[in-house]
């Protein structure tokens, strides 16, 4: 599943174009150093090293001086830096996504990319030493950006993408700086040794002046809670659709959910995903359609994952800390397509099911079922529903729903919908759909042709 991901986001990579090739093939490039699980068993000590890539250079790295930032060339302190900051390595290899993460960066803007390398050091089979070492891992950063300072780079400027212990890394890090760094993104924040940490241990909001996490495994390897000024919980922040469920899947089964917070940013980055994340008090309220209009954000709309969150920065630090949910499928590009679905009731006596919908378009066709609780029907009544499909089905030529009782034995009442009405939410320029009076019997699927909405509703 991992290494499927990966190759899809090469190939959407290939696609774009204006990739540099390097520097001169003259000057040798400087790689992340590539350990194996020999280095792991012995134990690793810590050594930091500072790859610098621009748009100039995305694919050949060039090592920086702690000491003297601005003796390399390629290395411009009027520009923006963005420091990449990986985690524990158990294994000692490079991460599959580096690369690819700094390339994807490089195209944002003009900025400087800077991955930390510290593969000596995480990798180690005792964890508990990895996470000793984030501390003086951090040191050794902090006095890195302190020295850019002091040569004219302008603290909020600086941006910290920390992958899991690279999070509580970068946290570290800004909370030495008092919290002046501009912006900090933690990717699935590590959970162990973690969880019962305060403020000053763990990355928090206090860090920078902003900070964005994303949850994709809150009940493993990631941290539960909300550490930033908006934290992202994809599926709710735990299990990630297309993961294995079982132990018998291999390496998979513990890493497919963790690492999924990388593979959701590099999509971001792509523009191939646009994941928007609605603020919301809870998962559950997220999925019963109680969060979907972002009052707080217009005329913006809802905040978007990813590097372009900071565009919606000015309204997250007038609210607090925001927490913000968002489904996603298990395959690129991750987006599902999301309709907002208010049904008017009539029917006499009261009713409790799910709701099963289906949309055709042509021979083409989605379905969704909005299973995770009964909903109540009675007369006179309005229900609100979140229907999320895996496909984007365009236009909607036929609707298909179903209302499924528990109990399928006796006899089927009939329910009446006086209204309902299909809004997408990611497409605001499509037209609402309705249809009005539909007669169904319980557990029956009943298909009509959906109308553009009367204006005044």
């Amino acid at each position: 599943m991992l290494h499927r991901e990966f190759v899809c986001l090469v190939g959407l990579l290939l696609l774009c174009e204006g990739q540099g090739q390097g520097s001169a093939a003259s000057e040798p490039c400087d790689d992340f150093t590539d350990l194996d699980l020999t280095h792991c068993l012995l134990g690793t000590s810590l050594y930091v090293r500072l790859l610098l890539y621009t748009r100039s250079n995305p694919r050949c790295g060039r090592e920086l001086s702690h000491q003297h930032p601005s003796s390399e060339p390629l290395f411009n302190l009027s520009r923006p830096t963005a420091f990449v900051i990986h985690g524990y390595r158990p294994t000692g290899a490079a991460p599959v996504w580096i690369d690819l993460l700094v390339r994807l960066l490089a195209e944002q803007e003009d900025l400087n990319v800077i991955v930390v390398d510290w593969n000596r050091g995480a990798a180690n089979l005792n964890y508990f030493i990895a996470v000793a070492n984030t501390g003086h891992a951090a040191h050794n950063l902090t006095a890195f950006i302190v020295n850019m300072q002091e040569e004219g780079a302008s603290l909020d400027a600086v941006h910290l993408i920390g992958v899991s212990l690279g999070a509580h890394l970068a946290g570290f890090v800004g909370a030495n700086l008092k919290g002046k760094i501009g912006r900090i993104t933690g990717l699935d924040p590590a959970g162990p040794m973690f969880t019962s940490a305060t403020e000053a241990e763990r990355l928090d909001p206090s860090d920078a002046m902003f900070v964005d996490v994303l949850h994709t495994d809150m009940d493993s390897f990631g941290l539960n809670g909300a550490h930033g000024h908006i934290d992202y919980y994809a599926n709710g922040g735990a299990d990630q659709p297309g993961c294995p469920k079982t132990i018998f899947s291999g390496k998979s089964y513990f890493v497919c959910d963790h690492q999924r917070s990388v593979f959701l940013f590099l999509c971001s980055l792509n523009r191939t995903c646009s994941l928007t994340g609605y603020p919301c008090a809870s998962y559950s309220d997220f999925l019963d359609g109680r969060c979907l209009q972002c009052e707080a954000f217009k005329p913006a709309p809802c905040p978007v994952l990813g590097y372009d969150v900071s565009r919606w920065k000015d309204t997250l630090l007038g609210l607090g800390q925001t927490k913000a949910f968002f489904s996603t499928t298990a395959t690129l590009p991750y987006r599902k397509a999301s309709y907002r679905v208010d049904m008017v009731t009539w029917n006499q006596y009261l009713r409790w099911g799910a709701v099963y919908i289906r949309l055709y378009n042509g021979r083409n066709f989605t379905e969704t079922r909005i299973d995770h609780k009964l909903f109540r029907f009675e007369q006179y009544t309005t229900t609100r529903l979140l229907a999320q499909f895996d496909e984007d089905v365009h236009p909607v030529q036929k609707v298909s729903m179903r209302i499924a009782i528990g109990n399928v034995m006796g006899p089927r009442y009939k329910i009446r919908l006086l209204r309902i009405r299909l809004i997408p939410l990611d497409r605001p320029e499509r037209p609402a759909l309705c249809r009005y009076d539909i007669i169904m019997e319980e557990n029956m699927d009943v298909m009509f042709r959906p109308l553009p909405c009367d204006a005044h509703l």
